[in-house]
């Protein structure tokens, strides 16, 4: 059976590793983390700039998904380890786990795949480095663009109920969202129909302002809706705030044309209705 390596065994990664682990596949990952990488079903070794990866982590290797963020200094995977993955023997595919931030601005406009490239922070330009330069390794990468990531334990569901919830407004202002489950099904779809060098968006059908995402999960709680928050005066992180510079619709018909992929939650609402417990 195949055996999928992990760069960073996070979120996505664990959502994928879950699928195929019920398949039969065999599954590793890293982590800098001592207590996640006793995880049971998975052997997970620790891995960054300093720590190259214990060569059995690379036993019977068919297949790389790396979700580990580009530093100053590049991508850490590459640097520390590219020379290993050219020189594994079966290697079928590789999946490059990025973000749309690499598109920037576009006032409400719609991109895909085709777009230019112009993001405008430095997190947004080491992702296009990152991108452009595992795409020049000559190994079978994919890259997928993911949109904000929820699902179960990370969502407006679980802030309403944490009672951290806030609709801050920006008018205007649209995110694209993605479902983790959706993720693992797009990475699933690449994995069953390789297409080296293609690259994906992945994100749901249905940018939408954030506010509504937090207003409708309040409905469906039966929980007061958080008041309007206006963007100019919410405390918010640098982090967080350099997210509102970027206002852009992302297109997902790729996702769909080239691998077939139905999308489990294809709006907000899907994907709260799932998580609150309740369908329709």
């Amino acid at each position: 059976m195949p055996t999928l390596l992990c760069f960073g065994f996070g979120y996505s990664a664990s959502t994928l590793a879950d699928r195929l682990l019920a398949r039969g596949w065999t599954v590793r990952g890293t982590s800098r983390d001592p207590q996640k990488r006793a995880r049971a079903g998975v052997a997970l070794f620790a891995f960054d700039r300093g720590t190259p990866l214990d060569p059995a982590a690379y036993e019977g290797v068919t297949h790389v998904l790396t979700s580990v963020a580009p530093d100053d200094a590049g991508d850490p995977v590459l640097a520390v380890e590219g020379e290993r993955l050219r020189a594994l023997p079966a290697l079928a595919w590789v999946g490059y786990l990025g973000t749309t931030a690499v598109y920037g601005d576009r006032a409400g406009g719609w991109v895909d795949e085709t777009a230019e490239l112009a993001p405008t922070s430095a997190r947004g330009r080491r992702r296009v480095d990152a991108e452009r330069a595992w795409l020049a390794t000559g190994l079978p990468v994919h890259v997928f663009r993911l949109a904000g990531i929820y699902g179960p334990g990370r969502s407006a569901v679980d802030q309403l109920r944490a009672g951290t919830a806030r609709r801050i407004v920006k008018p205007g202002q649209v995110f694209s969202r993605i479902h983790v489950d959706d993720i693992a099904s797009v990475l699933e779809a690449s994995i069953a129909r390789p297409n080296r060098g293609a690259v994906y968006n992945v994100c749901d059908d249905e940018p939408a302002p954030p506010q509504d995402v937090v207003a409708y999960a309040a409905e469906r709680l039966g929980l007061p809706v958080p008041p309007d928050l206006p963007f100019e005066t919410a405390e918010l992180s640098p982090m967080a705030r350099s997210f509102y510079a970027d206002n852009r619709r992302v297109s997902n018909a790729r996702i769909k044309h080239e691998l077939g992929v139905r999308l489990a939650h294809p709006t907000y609402r899907d994907g709260i209705d799932a998580l609150v417990g309740t369908a329709g």
